[in-house]
């Protein structure tokens, strides 16, 4: 089977690389993104698809609009590929460049569709605290992730376990899948199945709004949103940025899913806070773990943090380098 692979970010090299690896298909190029500025000194640097690429020796296409771009299209054709093989690419592909390859365009998206439908959907996917997540592949049609399900495989999402960590194993994951759904595409014994609208739910871009954490919410929801968005939500401490980069809620309905150390902390600050504090107050500087905070329902234990202009920490650190006190409050509105 000859394919043409498309994609740009870290999340899509495991499907190359094991595409690559597969002896019944010869991947004849890859387009991706252009390269762009990254990093703080702003240097131009290729996509994470594009080295893989380059270390094999493959064509490459680059369009700042691929849709628009006719010689890339025409170069396109002349391969005459059997598929087109999606994976996290960056832009939405015209209804001719779907009709180009025999077997279509299959995109392999990060979630178990139709739910979570867009552009961030393993973020949304904790933000939301589902208990499993997944890869879906799938016939590309002119929508927005609307395409006829192939093949769909899922995940348990440990309750620690943030989306850095989820994209990882969701990526490896990707690869096995599009392989088997490739096979049984060439074989024709899949039978597509349209997504039912009425099941579907999105995972928007992801904007600064939502890293900001409010301490009024639960605390699940709060750990949701802190491994959903990591490493990015923020509050405030004493007037200074203050990243929180992971957390763990605490209490008897976590206990079984938290390693031993922290659900027996639970009961060890059961008889040891004062529950008079309302939310984003600090209420117990926990030994060798770190601050727990109050939140609108339940307490929320700071795992690692970082203030603005310095390096990570673990809880226990911060604790002692700030010489953090019990009943200290974070958030903008912190007195």
């Amino acid at each position: 089977m000859k394919l043409i692979y498309w994609g740009t970010p870290q999340f899509a090299v495991p499907s190359l690389e094991r595409l690559l690896q597969e002896p019944d298909f010869e991947v004849l190029g890859v387009v991706t993104q252009p390269d762009k500025r990254r990093g703080r000194g702003g240097k131009i640097s290729a996509s994470s698809v594009k080295s893989v690429a380059l270390a094999a020796g493959l064509p490459i296409w680059q369009s700042q609009n691929i849709k628009k771009d006719a010689a890339v299209l025409t170069e396109l054709r002349s391969h005459a590929a059997d598929a087109f093989v999606v994976v996290a690419y960056g832009q939405i592909l015209s209804a001719e460049i779907l009709a180009i390859p025999r077997l279509g365009c299959i995109n392999s998206h990060g979630s178990l569709l139709p739910k979570y439908r867009g552009a961030a959907p393993i973020q949304w996917s904790l933000y939301h605290g589902e208990p499993h997540v997944g890869i879906t592949t799938m016939r590309m049609d002119a929508g927005m992730d609307t395409g006829d399900m192939l093949l769909k495989q899922r995940i348990e999402v440990g309750l620690l376990e943030n989306s850095l960590e989820i994209a990882h194993r969701l990526a490896l994951l990707s690869g096995e899948v599009l392989i088997e759904t490739l096979h049984q595409l060439q074989a024709q014994t899949l039978t597509p199945m349209p997504q039912d609208p009425q099941q579907a739910t999105y995972a928007p871009l992801i904007t600064k709004s939502d890293y900001r954490l409010d301490w009024s919410k639960s605390a699940i929801a709060l750990h949701n949103q802190i491994r959903g968005f990591a490493p990015n939500c923020v509050t405030q401490l004493r007037g200074t940025a203050l990243k929180i980069l992971s957390s763990a809620p605490l209490g008897p309905r976590y206990a079984r899913d938290l390693p031993e150390d922290l659900s027996a902390l639970t009961q060890d600050i059961a008889v040891s806070i004062d529950r008079s504090y309302p939310p984003s107050r600090i209420v117990y500087l926990a030994p060798q773990q770190g601050p727990i905070v109050q939140t609108g329902e339940g307490l929320l234990l700071l795992r690692s943090l970082q203030m603005a202009g310095k390096r990570p920490q673990s809880g226990w650190d911060f604790v002692n380098g700030l010489r953090l006190s019990v009943g200290e409050a974070l958030g903008e509105t912190a007195d």
